[in-house]
């Protein structure tokens, strides 16, 4: 009998040395088929499609070491032979066909629930056609699956723990379009276990769709670690190193915040108020006031926040617009004393602390500001270029 010896096999690996060579060529023909035509019936540059070929990889690999007893080391030779016939192709390196079982694995208990064959393929037989509103779990998270490109599947079976946090990546990379390095930076917060968590109100003060909406949108604690800040800093500085930094404060936030402005000029009466940040919220189609403290959670905060909502809903709402919400950030909070403190609130309110880097007074005293460090590399560089000119005149 003809054999095929198998490098790098694996030290607890049965048998160890050899592999029937008839068995291992059948089985990769019949690969190499289903890659060319089989079950793929799209071209490869589609994700979806992609996604389900490398779920098929992915199952008969883990199949074939545990049914055949073929070790590890029989994945190197695929490899190789998968390169040599589809040169054109990328994907079938030794890491990522590793990857493909792991990913097979990862997602095969919860997706071979409800059907013996664990064919991601079978339950999502037309994604153009898919209905959203399926019942069936399994067939939810395999049409989910082959939403989202491999990129972002490598980086969530890296970095996330469980199943259950995973699956919240994959929808919130769905629902939000994320791009690899908006994922990567959602998962290394920790926004799984930041999201829905502040104590609200939002329960009895708004409508069921929009308080669901307006729950999951809030966070606890706020990651503002791109501010580089006195331990002692005053919340105006606060506001303006967010507003300076809108670009890393509004992914933050979420999806849907559009900065309205701060110090909001509020007048009522011969009076004028400022709210810290306002902000309009596309999604729940509503005004969001963010009130910042530097410090623990007061209750008189809430009296404050709960005053300029009201005149926000009677100065500047229209008809079209929902009930105004407001969110108090504070640097700690006691949620018990947070939770008596919204008990008879009418107005929709969250409360969440944040967090951001706190530098010392003394070393933030002897670094430079940004615009006066902006300012330095500008006349580096116009020295540099100055010295070249210079240079070359010789």
């Amino acid at each position: 009998m003809t054999t095929l010896k198998l490098k790098n096999w694996s030290a607890d690996d049965k048998p160890r040395e050899l592999i029937k060579l008839s068995e291992y060529r059948d089985w990769l023909c019949n690969l190499k088929q289903q890659i060319k035509t089989g079950q793929i019936k799209a071209a490869l540059s589609v994700n979806s499609q992609m996604i389900m070929l490398y779920w098929e990889l992915g199952k008969q690999i883990a199949e074939k070491q545990e049914e055949a007893k073929w070790g590890s080391g029989f994945i190197e030779q695929l490899s190789k032979d998968l390169r040599e016939e589809f040169p054109d192709m990328t994907g079938f390196s030794y890491n990522n066909l590793l990857r493909m079982k792991n990913f097979y694995q990862f997602y095969s208990p919860v997706i071979g629930e409800t059907t013996e064959e664990s064919n991601l393929a079978q339950l999502v037989p037309n994604l153009q056609q898919y209905d959203n509103q399926r019942n069936t779990s399994c067939e939810q998270i395999g049409y989910k699956l082959a939403l989202i490109p491999w990129g972002h599947h490598v980086k969530i079976m890296q970095k996330t723990k469980d199943l259950q946090q995973a699956l919240f990546y994959i929808n919130k990379t769905i629902e939000n379009n994320w791009s690899r390095a908006v994922l990567e930076y959602q998962i290394e917060t920790n926004l799984y276990s930041r999201q829905g968590k502040a104590v609200t109100n939002f329960n009895l003060t708004l409508p069921a769709p929009q308080s669901d909406l307006a729950y999951e949108m809030m966070k606890d604690p706020y990651n503002f670690n791109f501010l580089h800040l006195s331990e002692k800093v005053k919340e105006t500085d606060l506001e303006k190193a967010l507003i300076q930094h809108i670009s890393h404060f509004l992914p933050e936030l979420g999806i849907g915040f559009a900065y309205m402005g701060r110090q909001f000029s509020l007048k009522v009466g011969e009076s004028e108020y400022r709210t810290d940040l306002l902000f309009y919220h596309t999604r729940l189609k509503c005004y969001v006031i963010i009130e910042l403290k530097t410090k623990k959670f007061e209750p008189e905060f809430i009296g404050k926040l709960n005053f300029y909502i009201t005149v926000i809903n009677k100065l500047v709402k229209d008809a079209h617009d929902k009930p105004t919400i407001g969110i108090l950030l504070c640097k700690n909070k006691n949620n018990y004393a947070v939770e008596f403190s919204l008990k008879d609130v009418n107005n929709p309110i969250g409360v969440s602390s944040f967090r951001y880097t706190e530098l010392a007074d003394e070393i933030k005293a002897v670094l430079p500001a940004e615009e006066e460090l902006q300012n330095k590399l500008l006349d580096f560089e116009r020295e540099h270029d100055h010295s070249k000119t210079q240079k070359l005149e010789r």
